[in-house]
């Protein structure tokens, strides 16, 4: 079996709610997708739930679920899966952080991107904020010592990552030190959401002298000057240390695996997978993201990998936007330029399969992600199909296919039989 070909396609955050302007259809439903159309009668559907309710929902506990992984006794936190993928090495000791350059406006998360800032002006600013800010960690917090030290990744998307002075006392820092998602108060106010508990007092002193230095950022007074959005904070957030997950290939005795993916996340749960990472010109993580390049570079993969896994963040992002029209412009990309060269090159091999499915909701009513089933399907060449005529979060409903823990899919998906 370790010889078939296996294609996973994450459109994140895909899943939707009904919207009263699609005449109470989702994004889904709405979108023109003929290449998913053609297909979906020979799938097999269903439903799975990827976010424990233990946990928050987010791309790094669904996407470990949705990739086979127990989030329970896997997870971490979301920073040092990143780190993975920028090849930060974390002892046992340290922690990371996410840092997103984000705009707040009199206490309110107006841009959770800070205006979808480029990573070149990122990088200048996290320069920064590592020149001016990373040597006063001592003064901010003397009682708990070590240092901080600042790392660009893409984007508003960067990283904090917090040592410990070596024979010291560990950080206090906890899974319950309470941190809050950005993009989960976009025009909300966030005045009661910095961070608390074990650490967080200092995380937020922190925080405040990141403000400071960005009041003066040459590189947001340029943007300024354009008429686009400042960083004027780095929010601290989805704190972790250094996770151990068992390789894909020993976990499901299956052979080498490649990740597509325009993420940090993504990247660094596939590097923690034993999985290379594959990057493709002009993948964004973003609407303007280069669609059929992922969808080549995957077809093109299935000569080298196993499995081959797509991840595309434009649905996602749309969610966060509120956009009806970029989330189902993201989804006709996919189903035009993503899917097409995929099946037409597994369709060359003898035994393959194809799994789509959102790893969670992005209800673009809510701004944010939601916990809660989302649908899949696979089709494959043997595969027998289930007769829907469309693949959607109505159809999924009507499967009696069902994994109330995600991360069961990944067996049935491998070898399970689909006849």
């Amino acid at each position: 079996m370790n010889h078939c070909k296996r294609v996973i396609v994450i459109p994140d955050g895909f899943a939707d709610l009904p919207i009263d302007s699609l005449d109470g259809r989702t994004p889904m439903q709405a979108a023109k997708t003929p290449t998913l159309d053609h297909w979906a009668p020979r799938a097999a559907q269903g439903l799975s739930h990827n976010v424990p309710d233990a946990l928050s929902p987010g791309s790094d506990v669904a996407t470990l679920a949705l990739l086979g992984y127990d989030p329970l006794t896997t997870y971490t936190g979301r920073a040092p899966l990143e780190a993975a993928a920028q090849g930060i090495e974390l002892g046992p000791e340290d922690w990371a952080f996410r840092c997103n350059l984000v705009t707040l406006e009199n206490g309110v998360m107006k841009d959770f991107t800070a205006g979808h800032i480029t990573t070149a002006e990122a990088e200048e600013i996290i320069a920064d904020v590592q020149r001016e800010v990373a040597p006063l960690w001592r003064e901010i917090a003397p009682e708990l010592g070590g240092s901080v030290e600042f790392f660009p990744g893409v984007s508003y998307r960067n990283l904090a990552i917090f040592r410990p002075d070596s024979n010291a006392a560990p950080f206090p820092f906890a899974q319950e030190t309470k941190t809050a998602p950005p993009h989960d108060y976009t025009d909300r106010s966030i005045v009661d959401v910095y961070p608390q508990g074990p650490g967080g007092a200092q995380v937020f002193a922190l925080m405040e002298r990141c403000a400071e230095a960005l009041k003066k950022s040459p590189t947001n007074a340029r943007r300024v000057a354009k008429g686009l959005l400042p960083a004027t904070d780095c929010w601290l957030w989805g704190q972790g240390k250094r996770p151990t997950l068992q390789p894909f290939s020993k976990a499901f005795s299956w052979g080498p695996g490649a990740m597509i993916t325009a993420v940090d996340l993504l990247r660094g749960i596939a590097r923690n997978l034993g999985w290379d990472v594959l990057e493709v010109e002009g993948a964004t993580g973003y609407v303007d993201t280069n669609f059929s390049g992922k969808g080549n570079a995957a077809a093109k993969a299935l000569d080298e990998y196993d499995i081959v896994v797509v991840h595309v963040e434009a649905p996602d992002e749309s969610g966060h936007e509120g956009s009806v029209e970029k989330k189902i412009a993201s989804l006709e990309q996919i189903d035009a330029l993503v899917l097409p060269p995929i099946l037409e090159k597994l369709q060359s091999f003898d035994n393959w399969r194809l799994l789509i499915s959102p790893d969670h909701p992005t209800p673009v009513s809510m701004k944010t992600h939601s916990r809660g089933f989302v649908p899949w399907a696979i089709v494959g060449s043997d595969v027998t199909g289930d007769g829907f005529a469309t693949y959607d979060e109505t159809t999924g409903e009507r499967s009696t296919r069902r994994f109330p823990e995600g991360q069961g899919l990944m067996n049935l998906f491998l070898r399970g039989n689909l006849q």
